[in-house]
């Protein structure tokens, strides 16, 4: 068994951008021949994993090292020295190309997506590496923050055509204006509303549309009525992730677990970015408030929802829960937020217990505003929509969100979080877990985080 490349020193870095990077795609280089000629993971014995993962090793501390002394100049080469605004899978693409070694090429993504999640090389983790260097840095996070923040490609292709029909289906998400209330259903049809890759872009294309017609003044988050034969006819608002596409290596670091922090939740949160100059006026980005109506259950990533609204509405037969420390993951930003709302004690029982809150416990009150008889929840809605529609409603929940949430605060998170996330999506209790939850006889049969 060759040995050189595990055994040997990293790189040795210098200092200058261009002579580091050649030293880093040298030296991940020779760990890649090496690994090319090993047995795809799920073949390898125990020596053998061993050994990759040593290989594996070398190259992230590598990689962490030359982060650690060059991520500024590396995005600044990437984005034009910032004149160029890179979301996080362009910046990803961006980066393989011009700085070989330092993040996985094109070629080794799509050959991962072949792969169950078991099966995979863990190339993500390097992605991971990345975003938390760039986000540490804070110019560099503050730049890449308004990125994320500015709309997508698709909500502006879509703009005219929604701001003349008022109606457009994204495919798991319906958007409708209603007079000036945009009301947008989730239609994740075959997963009780599960969170998945298509879904996270469908929800993000509908916020941009949301926040940039100006014939709207508050926007309506409901699950759709189900098709799933546990729920037949009845609305679900989100069971969490997907983790039957976890399992099969479907759920994409960048694209879904990265992207929905920066991109969708914090744009509900923060806004949707019309000017990036510093000076704009009268302000950079565009805010209107948000009403979650909570049917049947808002499980995960549907309870993280909840933590950006500016009004919740829970059916009283619903619950509210954050199973992800179960499943051995990060439940996104619910860390950072949830201990605002709940308090630590109560936080830590939701995230590191499961504690299920019933919509009729009294706890739930700290995250829900409003708990009405299901048949009540359409003209509570309305009504609740009506009273976010007055006029000093945007002004003050920015500010009010502005004081909750620091962009400091969330950038510093959010680097931390890239890294750890991405570390327990490869971890072996994780693994382990996905695959029971994902197999046809589990009580959670639904694809979420534990749907009952």
């Amino acid at each position: 068994m060759p040995v050189t490349t595990v055994n040997a020193p990293g790189p040795a870095l210098r200092g200058l951008l261009e002579d580091d990077a050649l030293a880093l795609a040298e030296h991940v280089g020779r760990a890649e021949e090496e690994l090319a000629g090993l047995p795809r993971p799920g073949l390898r014995d125990e020596d053998l994993r061993q050994f990759a993962a040593s290989l594996v090793d070398s190259c992230r501390r590598a990689r962490t090292a030359f982060l650690h002394r060059h991520a500024p100049a590396v995005y600044d080469a990437l984005t034009d020295r910032r004149r160029k605004p890179l979301r996080l899978a362009g910046l990803a693409r961006a980066a393989a190309e011009r700085f070989p070694g330092l993040v996985p090429t094109d070629d080794q993504m799509t050959e991962e997506a072949t792969r169950a999640q078991a099966d995979k090389e863990g190339r993500e983790i390097d992605q991971g590496i990345f975003f938390r260097a760039l986000l540490t840095d804070p110019s560099v996070g503050e730049h890449l923050l308004d990125s994320m923040l500015a709309p997508t490609p698709r909500a502006l292709d879509l703009l005219s055509d929604f701001r003349a029909a008022g109606r457009v289906d994204l495919g798991s998400v319906l958007v409708e204006r209603r007079e000036d209330v945009a009301h947008l259903t989730v239609n994740n049809q075959h997963c009780l509303n599960a969170e998945d890759n298509r879904l996270i872009d469908d929800l993000e294309t509908a916020v941009d549309l949301v926040l940039l017609d100006d014939q709207i003044s508050v926007g309506v988050v409901r699950g759709g009525v189900m098709t799933h034969p546990r729920y037949a006819g009845r609305r679900v608002f989100c069971a969490g992730i997907n983790l039957k596409d976890l399992h099969a290596g479907r759920i994409s670091f960048v694209d879904f677990l990265l992207r929905r922090e920066l991109g969708c939740l914090n744009k509900l949160m923060h806004g949707v970015l019309v000017d990036a100059a510093p000076d704009a006026y009268p302000q950079r980005t565009l805010h209107k408030p948000w009403l979650a109506a909570v049917d049947s259950f808002a499980i995960g990533g549907g309870m993280q929802l909840l933590l950006v609204f500016d009004h919740v509405i829970a059916a009283d037969d619903a619950f509210l829960r954050l199973p992800a420390a179960q499943e051995g993951i990060v439940p996104g930003l619910g860390n950072f937020r949830l201990s605002r709302m709940t308090g630590a004690r109560l936080a830590r029982r939701v995230i590191l217990g499961g504690r299920r809150i019933r919509a009729t416990d009294p706890e739930a009150a700290l995250v829900c505003d409003e708990v009405v008889a299901p048949e009540a929840m359409d003209a509570a809605v309305e009504k609740a929509a009506r009273e976010l529609a007055a006029p000093a409603v945007v002004a003050n929940r920015m500010m009010l969100n502005l004081a909750d949430e620091s962009r400091d605060g969330l950038r510093r998170y959010l680097a931390e979080f890239a890294l750890v996330q991405a570390r327990r999506l490869y971890a072996a209790d994780v693994m382990a877990k996905v695959g029971r939850f994902s197999a046809p006889a589990a009580r959670q049969s639904a694809d979420g985080e534990h749907a009952p």
